[in-house]
């Protein structure tokens, strides 16, 4: 689901489910239309559900733990299970409808409803898919492809919630190839482009006990989500006041 020329459609008040049509008298040669469409003129929603609550959550945990990371940084883009428009050639392909998972750092950080290469003037600088059985294929195939090939993405990693072994992570050479990334002594694989590490870690997010992929610094410090970082701080305000002597649990 990719780019198509129009002319001068009106921008609906929400993301479409299909593409803006052009009338007859606006119709023009394909040779004179130079205007690519923007976020607000392509489909930004198919329907399709998730594969599982698992990827679902997966994909939650991953963003809701980068995003304040990012913001402390001052810039960059995270984006999850949109859109991404890049080719006239594929915009017909079913099986492309952007990653599970992707970053894209220097940007604004503002609401997007899908990602449009033409429009941002940039892709993805990581991008993270996470496999089932009916997506793995591809996206150990055709979408790896595409992310070295066509959007030149610096880092590619597949994860299967449901398979933690299944964890495969990918950059970019001098000649734009894939190279497999090694794991290092703490059996995580390290981001260049962010200087952050993909690890597995055992434990509950959202009531669901599962091995999650989670960022955490090189020191081995994991990045926390919104909720994780309140209830830290809410347990080192406790730990002060018993140090002076206050029952915090006794308090108003």
């Amino acid at each position: 689901m990719l780019e198509t020329t129009l002319t001068q459609p009106a921008k609906p008040a929400y993301c479409s489910k299909s593409l803006p049509q052009e009338s007859e008298d606006e119709q023009k040669p394909v040779e004179t239309v130079l205007r690519m469409p923007t976020q607000d003129e392509l489909p930004c929603d198919d329907g399709v559900p998730m594969e599982s609550q698992r990827h679902r959550l997966q994909i939650q945990l991953l963003i809701d733990s980068l995003q304040p990371w990012l913001a402390q940084q001052g810039s960059g883009y995270v984006g999850g299970n949109m859109f991404l428009y890049f080719s006239r050639q594929l915009f017909e392909n079913p099986n492309f409808k952007g990653p599970n998972f992707f970053v894209v750092l220097g940007v604004p950080q503002v609401e997007r409803k899908s990602w449009v290469v033409w429009q941002e003037e940039g892709s993805p600088d990581i991008v993270i898919e996470l496999l089932s059985e009916s997506t793995a294929a591809i996206d150990k195939g055709e979408k790896k492809t595409i992310y070295q090939d066509n959007l030149k993405v610096w880092e590619y990693y597949w994860f299967d919630p449901f398979n933690p072994e299944d964890f495969v992570g990918w950059k970019t050479n001098e000649k734009w190839v894939y190279q497999k990334k090694a794991f290092d002594a703490q059996n995580r694989l390290i981001s260049g482009q962010l200087g952050l590490a993909l690890v597995r870690w055992e434990g509950v997010f959202n009531g669901v006990k599962a091995i999650w992929l989670r960022w955490e610094t090189l020191e081995g410090e994991l990045l926390p989500t919104p909720e994780e970082y309140e209830r830290q701080r809410a347990e080192r305000l406790a730990a002060k006041l018993r140090a002076l002597g206050i029952n915090p649990d006794e308090l108003g």
